[in-house]
């Protein structure tokens, strides 16, 4: 039964708190705290859960996706075989079971792509080229550049066309430029992986070899003339908006107006060109590339991302490269739980309506609704404290904060599927139907009011976010479980698990890019430029601090590419400190399994980044992932927390114990 699996919200919060909520199996008890308090808090978990096959990553965050997961599959494992169905239940039911029918899969083969393929092949110009490009972009496949909607950075209230750098298959432009043994290795087993998916599509080695020869001088152009990770998360840097015939200036041989139209979008008049300088740069390089060269880019991005809905040696290619060699799984996930990850993907919020009638109650959102008007006032007292902020910039960041939009659980609004069709039978036709009809959706609205209610996460998973045009956090009600949030423990672990996770969202709204939007979710300076100044020389500090910290091998981070989650992480830690402190005068706390209120704050926060990762993993997300690993957003933080210090009785010599801490919130 689904309640074995995760038990309603609203039952748990019926039974008396039992538990402090620290898992004492996690802990090495053998390394001090104040030496490394991630290892302290983490140690034993780590040490009895090694790196699963399956898995590049596995932490906390993973054990519970995976809970989640268990409750996802039994939904459309029931749905796929109960004859009497909502239209709810066919779509998602069937949705699955096409996956799981790999009878018919194998049946079909690559048929239908065979129409896609044949229009490639069959291109002459570069009209074709613009219409083709349109219509990858309606079934999902990135290529050339992104186009889609957006909220106007500097009227939110207004979604308009947006039209971004991307199309590139490895994972970061310096997979591309960069000539270290490690890249120029990469893109030779690429080069191989290209050339492999050519053939598996009936080509002859020797013009499966060219063919993968053109991918990648394709690719390096598009490296070339994109930007680099730290730039693009800079508003200021990234919004440029143009007329829509001003793309002519920027790459006037390519057809905008009738890729527009094949595209599906409506008419507009302006565009935000994230990088124009980038557009004309492929303007001049892609003008080089032969016919055969974008034909060649085209099907292997097409290919790729239909892989997973075609015959086995697809998915065992794909797997092989991107998994096996550049992420270090040694093998597939059971199909089924891929199948539940894909209808996820796919129709989410048909999935999510299922979901948060077993694991969600409105008692647990009451009670997150409380914690988030707790870490809201503690982030308010905050910043009518800060020494360093005058009181012009205060009074626009207080509104800012009572502005914050807290959304809980599930979006206020589904999307609608009604014109997706599903059959059980047609896994690949279902999964670009799915994306075609999600694409038009979007597309649909440029030109229109901007529904800041929208989310872009599922209510199955486990994460949360910050919406910087929207001024919003919301809270899919995959995180709102153990060990982030549990109605039947103390309060400490839960401020120490969700608390943070709130706070951190929150500080979103006052990191390095999101205190440039104002309350209302417009990019707007609204402060001083004391302030400002003073804000850089403190984000600076913990650029620098995380920086010095190296993930693997010789690989470090870079503190500017992750300031914004560490600026979170360490804002966030400590409102929710500030909270629980509050809490406590109210609802007076004691020793719970040998550990005060405040020790279990601790190591609540600390024992939701339990994580084991592959060096591959650990490289790759060096260079693209916007966060550090979990050690060093446990220890990294902790640094800079003199309550801690205090909580943990750490001399002012301890590792953990920072001499000139780093502090903005």
């Amino acid at each position: 039964m689904l309640a074995l699996v995760l038990l309603p919200a609203l039952a748990l919060a019926q039974r008396p708190a039992a538990s402090s909520g620290i898992d004492r199996t996690a802990i090495n008890a053998s390394v001090d705290p104040c030496v490394d308090f991630y290892q302290y808090a983490c140690g034993a978990w780590n040490a009895s859960h090694p790196l699963p096959a399956d898995r590049a990553r596995f932490g906390r965050f993973q054990e519970l996706q995976d809970r989640n997961q268990q409750v996802d599959l039994e939904i459309l494992q029931a749905a796929a075989a109960k004859q009497d169905r909502t239209e709810l239940e066919q779509k998602i039911g069937d949705y699955y079971a096409s996956c799981m029918n790999t009878a018919a899969i194998v049946k079909k083969g690559i048929d239908a792509l065979t129409p896609e393929l044949d229009r490639i092949a069959a291109l002459k110009d570069m009209a074709g080229i613009g219409a083709e490009t349109a219509r990858l972009h309606r079934l999902g496949v990135t290529v050339v550049f992104g186009f889609g909607e957006e909220a106007d950075p500097k009227d939110s209230s207004r979604t308009i066309a947006s039209l971004r750098p991307e199309g590139l298959s490895l994972p970061d432009r310096d997979y591309y430029l960069k000539q270290d043994p490690r890249y120029v290795e990469i893109r030779q087993r690429y080069l191989q992986h290209v050339k492999n998916m050519f053939q598996l599509a009936g080509d002859k080695p020797q013009a499966a070899s060219l063919k993968a020869t053109m991918v990648l001088d394709f690719e390096n152009a598009l490296a070339k003339d994109s930007l680099d990770r730290v730039t693009l998360r800079d508003p200021d840097k990234t919004y440029h908006l143009l007329p829509k015939a001003g793309l002519a200036n920027l790459y006037a041989a390519f057809p905008w107006d009738a890729y527009f139209k094949a595209a599906g979008a409506p008419a507009f008049e302006s565009v935000d060109v994230v990088y124009p300088d980038g557009i004309k740069l492929l303007a001049t390089d892609l003008s080089s590339q032969p016919i055969d060269a974008w034909q060649a880019y085209f099907s292997y991005h097409l290919l790729s991302s239909s892989a997973s809905e075609l015959p086995q040696p697809f998915e065992d290619e794909y797997f092989d490269f991107w998994q096996r060699y550049l992420a270090g799984v040694k093998e597939p996930r059971p199909r089924n739980l891929r199948c539940a990850a894909a209808t996820d993907r796919a129709l989410g919020d048909l999935l999510g309506q299922k979901f948060i009638q077993v694991a969600f109650g409105a008692d647990a959102k009451a009670q997150i609704t409380s914690l988030v008007e707790g870490v809201e006032r503690a982030l308010g007292d905050d910043i009518s404290n800060l020494s360093w902020m005058t009181e012009e910039t205060r009074a626009s960041a207080i509104v800012k904060l009572k502005a914050i939009t807290n959304n809980v659980g599930y979006p206020k609004k589904w999307r609608d599927y009604s014109k997706v069709a599903i059959a059980p039978d047609d896994y690949l036709g279902n999964s670009l139907r799915a994306a075609e009809v999600m694409s038009q959706q979007r597309l649909e609205k440029i030109g229109k009011p901007t529904d800041k209610t929208e989310w872009t996460m599922t209510a199955p998973t486990v994460n949360a976010f910050y919406s910087p045009e929207n001024n919003s956090i919301n809270f899919p009600a995959g995180i709102l479980q153990p060990p982030f949030f549990d109605p039947r423990r103390d309060m400490a672990a839960n401020y120490g698990g969700i608390g943070v996770v709130i706070g951190h969202e929150m500080t979103h709204g006052f990191d390095d890019q999101g205190r440039k939007f104002d309350a209302s979710g417009n990019l707007r300076d609204w402060w001083t430029a004391q302030d400002r100044d003073e804000f850089e020389r403190r984000a600076s500090c913990i650029a620098d601090q995380y920086s010095g910290y190296t993930s693997v091998d010789n690989v470090n981070l870079n503190g500017r590419l992750t300031l914004g989650e560490n600026a979170a992480d360490n804002g966030g830690l400590r409102v929710a400190y500030m909270a629980l402190q509050e809490a406590l005068t109210r609802t007076p706390g004691q020793k719970l399994d040998g550990f005060t209120p405040e020790q279990r704050f601790f190591l609540g926060f600390a024992q939701v980044w339990c994580e084991n990762m592959s060096p591959q993993e650990l490289r790759q997300r060096a260079i693209t992932d916007p966060h550090s690993p979990g050690r060093f957003r446990v220890d990294g933080t902790v640094h800079n927390m003199p309550e801690f210090q205090q909580v943990f009785s750490c001399k002012p010599d301890a590792p953990m114990a920072a001499h000139a801490a780093c502090r903005v919130w």
